[in-house]
């Protein structure tokens, strides 16, 4: 069945609303954290999960020779780069767009589908922007930060962003059932195994790997918010509002 946005924004909308009337909000180190508790909570539900996840994970990386994971790579960025072109267009960046439209087209055909990344040979940047990011643009703020189980952080913002990305994504609109879950999964475990190398630089840096991965998700949003050139008079404080 195809994703209903309509539904989704619902069901997350009622989700919020519930914590916020609820007693889940903690005394929380961190403002932009009030439900500290609830998330911490669902940060161990993922960290549950991602004891299965985890070694499929390392298992697709060890198992696949690197051309295919690149493959693999390039066709879910060509996907996402046709979403990035409409984003740049309601962010008014129509160069870039532009820019991404070249390269969905280019990839798509020279580059066989997506699977070889032609576009940057040629000098087409890559970029990569989500709804969430659009919505950041148009002044929306930030809101609480959440740690939901699978999807993981997210700010208020970034978690309806998130429905509208899922919601428009290609590969959820397949029908056949199959094909879709396969390609889903397939690109779930692809970017897990991306974050491999990732996973040693957290657990030995990080005292408390929960503020760890929300502080560095935060600064990270912020970036990309603001392409990477936040203005000096906006302080961390109101740019994360």
């Amino acid at each position: 069945m195809k994703p209903s946005l309509s539904n989704s924004v619902s069901c997350l909308a009622c989700a919020v609303a519930i914590l916020a009337g609820s007693g889940c909000a903690t005394t929380a180190n961190n403002p932009k954290d009030p439900f500290e508790g609830f998330n911490r909570a669902m940060f161990a539900v993922n960290e549950g999960l991602d004891v299965i996840v985890k070694p499929v994970a390392q298992g697709y990386d060890a198992a696949a020779p690197l051309p295919v994971k690149v493959v693999i790579g390039n066709f879910f960025g060509n996907i996402w780069d046709a979403w990035t072109a409409v984003n740049n267009l309601l962010q008014g960046k129509a160069g870039q767009a532009v820019s991404d439209v070249g390269r969905v087209l280019i990839n798509s055909t020279a580059g066989i589908g997506g699977a070889f990344d032609v576009a940057s040979e040629v000098g087409l940047t890559k970029h990569s922007e989500d709804f969430g990011q659009t919505l950041g643009k148009w002044g929306i703020g930030d809101g609480p930060y959440f740690y939901w189980p699978i999807i993981g952080p997210r700010t208020t913002r970034d978690s309806f962003g998130w429905l509208a990305d899922t919601y428009f994504d290609p590969v959820w609109r397949i029908d056949n059932i199959a094909w879709r879950n396969s390609l889903v999964a397939t690109r779930y475990i692809d970017r897990r195994a991306s974050l491999l190398p990732s996973d040693k630089v957290v657990e030995e840096a990080a005292f408390d790997k929960y503020d760890y991965i929300r502080d560095a998700y935060l600064q990270h949003r912020r970036s990309e918010i603001f392409d990477g050139a936040l203005p000096h008079e906006l302080s961390d404080d109101d740019s994360l509002r």
